[in-house]
């Protein structure tokens, strides 16, 4: 951001001492507007004229009178000063009207630090295992300085040489910044350290295994990848309602391989058997020999035959066991006997006489 300051600006005399210029008070022409006094001026080079302080300045335009201030910074003059330094230089008749002071503002391209910051996460995104620009925390070996150029530039920071060590996490980015006034180009160089972070949820106390997790022991932060070992992180909304597939302390993130499905069945937990099979349905009390959640097969006690079974966990508290029913056995054509006649199977005694 441009500052105000105070401090006079250098009279360019070295430009002036040459210079001629006619009266602007004697025109007679009613069609020449007279020069006015600007309250407010901005330049973008080294050098300040005549046309820049006052409108209307006609052929004394060009007119060199003032060095700039420094790039980006905004420089005050009284009004009776620039009128008298103008009237040095033959301009006269110039309609101050209620300019009390001049700020003469030098434009300029800035480049502040967060900028730097993001062309290097830019340079770096996805080398050598890095993720997204978005989630490289970038730390500097110095502290990166504002920089400030030529109005004229216009250029984006170019990478032109970009190193980075997974290991130590270092890196080296050099850039190049062109100028449209044809300067020569400008060359930047930083070094520091990368880290490659995510979007993770973090436990804020300690929690068991099998324990319940709720929305209140959870927060959102941004961790270093590595914390994770590999794993994928678990998301917030994966996260609640979830339990713990082992102990977590506070302060760690969760990755989803830490997350479990709520048991709906506790070891030892007075359960309801359910046989079913169509057109049957029949509960009967049974007790949990395992803990088990939804799909889980685990063994049951019938609280009324004694008989352990094992059934499909359908709900909280509730065991589903699947009846099988016997399917009639088919008969085969051999099965099936041939008609036998009865008197084929009594002895010739006992064949009766004919009448």
């Amino acid at each position: 951001m441009m500052t105000r300051t105070a401090r006079p600006f250098l009279f360019a005399a070295t430009l002036l001492a040459s210079t001629a210029l006619p009266a602007l008070a004697g025109e007679a022409d009613d069609q020449i507007r007279a020069p006015v006094l600007r309250a407010t001026v901005n330049v973008t080079g080294d050098i300040v004229r005549v046309g820049d302080l006052i409108e209307n300045a006609g052929v004394a335009a060009n007119v060199a009178v003032y060095r700039a201030p420094d790039l980006g910074t905004t420089g005050v003059l009284p009004a009776a000063q620039v009128i008298a330094t103008l009237r040095s230089h033959q301009v006269i008749g110039v309609d101050i009207r209620d300019v009390k002071e001049v700020a003469v503002t030098r434009l300029a391209r800035a480049i502040d630090a967060k900028e730097i910051g993001n062309a290097v996460a830019l340079a770096l995104e996805h080398r050598n295992g890095l993720g997204d620009a978005a989630g490289l925390n970038v730390s500097f070996d110095q502290p990166v300085q504002d920089l400030k150029f030529d109005a004229s530039t216009s250029g984006a920071l170019a990478p032109t040489n970009v190193r980075f060590d997974p290991r130590s996490g270092r890196f080296e980015v050099s850039f190049e910044l062109g100028h449209a006034n044809g300067a020569a180009t400008t060359k930047l160089r930083y070094t520091g350290t990368a880290i490659d972070t995510v979007e993770a949820v973090v436990l804020i106390r300690n929690l068991d295994r099998n324990e319940m997790i709720r929305a209140g022991d959870l927060q959102v932060e941004r961790r270093p990848r590595a914390e994770l070992g590999g794993a994928e992180p678990a998301s917030r909304e994966l996260a609640v309602g979830m339990q713990m597939r082992r102990p977590v302390r506070a302060g760690q993130p969760l990755k989803a391989t830490d997350l479990a499905k709520p048991d709906l069945v506790q070891r030892d937990q007075a359960v309801t058997l359910i046989y079913q099979t169509a057109g049957i349905y029949l509960t009967t009390r049974g007790k949990a020999l395992e803990s088990g959640t939804e799909g889980d097969v685990v063994s049951v006690l019938n609280l009324q035959s004694k008989r352990t079974i094992a059934g499909r966990v359908s709900g909280r508290g509730q065991v589903s066991v699947d009846i099988a029913v016997a399917k009639p056995a088919q008969s085969s054509e051999a099965d099936i006997a041939a008609p036998v006649s009865v008197a084929s199977r009594l002895p010739s005694s006992a064949t009766p006489k004919a009448e």
